[in-house]
């Protein structure tokens, strides 16, 4: 299974502007229409808790699409859980990844900063699509979570 990281970030690599999670409020139209077509053109999209609180009043939600949010706290979510669309789980992302590679060409991850960091840290992200938008927070929220990473890319 292909695991393709979509993210969005400021010029100085901030996912968010001041630690505010809605990006709708600095992120290019283009970004936003790039986004929603890949979560469209995508049957299986992992993200985060944050993520999906951040991003619950813009998610669309389709029958043959799945989409999983990563907590640790999966029974929160229990009364948003709609089977086969929209799923909590507390698996690892190798637990994921393991548990639909017979059933999914590719999983699209659309953050936040710790499963970012989770994929990563598990050499489980094949591409990247990252649009860098022009602006400069200096703070807010990295691309990945604050942990020591050396991980080589490639261009395309």
């Amino acid at each position: 299974m292909k695991v393709i990281l979509v993210a969005v970030t400021s010029i100085d690599g901030k996912s968010t502007k001041w630690g505010d999670p809605n990006i709708y409020k600095w992120t290019s139209n283009e970004d936003h229409d790039q986004f929603f077509s890949l979560v469209t053109s995508h049957n299986l999209v992992v993200m985060g808790s944050k993520t999906y609180t951040a991003a619950r009043s813009v998610l669309k939600l389709a029958p043959g699409r799945m989409t999983i949010v990563m907590t640790r706290t999966p029974e929160k979510y229990s009364h948003e859980t709609i089977p086969g669309q929209l799923e909590f789980t507390g698996e690892s992302a190798r637990e994921i990844v393991e548990k639909f590679k017979d059933t999914h060409n590719e999983l699209l991850l659309t953050g936040g900063a710790e499963t970012n960091l989770l994929f990563l840290k598990e050499n489980l992200v094949d591409e990247i699509i990252l649009t860098i938008e022009p602006h400069l927070f200096a703070n807010g929220t990295n691309l990945v979570a604050d942990e020591k990473l050396d991980i080589n890319l490639t261009l395309l």
